[in-house]
């Protein structure tokens, strides 16, 4: 009988990224550290929401070009060992995507490292010309539904799936999916993993939930 496929979903700041986050490493191009660092207490502490968040970031970033996005990509403290995960992952019939509250333009560049989908908010071309709109802002609950959209294009069941995580924004898929690994994480996810892991290596990561041939 066929094994079962699995899809296997990486939120991105704090979990693929180790104690960072893409707008901070964004910012940190832009020589605003100061300010991003305001805006992530804000939103952290729940003083404001996603949409509001990105709004600030949005005004924040009125210099941002694509060379900047593209330096922040590339110097981001991101996990060793993501490309040859992933590169397993497929290899193995499995698939692997990447859900995340950042800004799409940074999310879907880590197609380029093997992810079969990558999904961010939405936010206007660069540079940028016209405003954010909220609606197009991912929270906590659009991880759920991004991930019952990706379960049905790839044809696995939401039980199939595997969560990995950092913090509150992965609670609700954390509650939706039965294998989780929670990632560097911070208390919000306390009792809810199935795993966990603290390090700077995907692979290890992966070998709690990894399916041996």
């Amino acid at each position: 009988m066929e094994r079962t496929r699995r899809l296997h979903i990486f939120d991105l700041d704090g979990t693929l990224i180790r104690g960072s986050a893409a707008p901070v490493e964004i910012s940190r191009q832009l020589g605003l550290l100061e300010e991003i660092g305001e805006l992530e207490r804000d939103i952290i502490a729940r003083r404001i929401g996603p949409p509001e968040y990105a709004v600030r970031v949005h005004a924040l970033w009125t210099d941002l070009t694509d060379a900047h996005v593209a330096a922040a990509f590339e110097t981001a403290p991101w996990l060793d060992g993501i490309q040859e995960v992933w590169r397993e992952i497929r290899e193995g019939g499995d698939y692997c995507a990447v859900i995340s509250l950042s800004p799409s333009f940074f999310v879907e560049r880590l197609l380029g490292w093997g992810a079969h989908a990558a999904h961010g908010s939405l936010f206007p071309e660069l540079p940028f010309t016209r405003p954010v709109d909220p609606a197009g802002i991912l929270n906590a609950a659009a991880k759920v539904k991004i991930a019952d959209r990706l379960c049905a294009d790839f044809g696995v069941g939401l039980d199939a799936c595997v969560a990995y995580g950092d913090s509150m924004s992965d609670a609700e898929i954390f509650a939706s999916v039965p294998t989780t690994v929670a990632v560097n994480a911070d208390h919000h996810l306390s009792g809810l993993a199935t795993h966990t892991y603290m390090g700077g290596d995907l692979r290890e990561a992966y070998e709690l939930v990894r399916l041996r041939r």
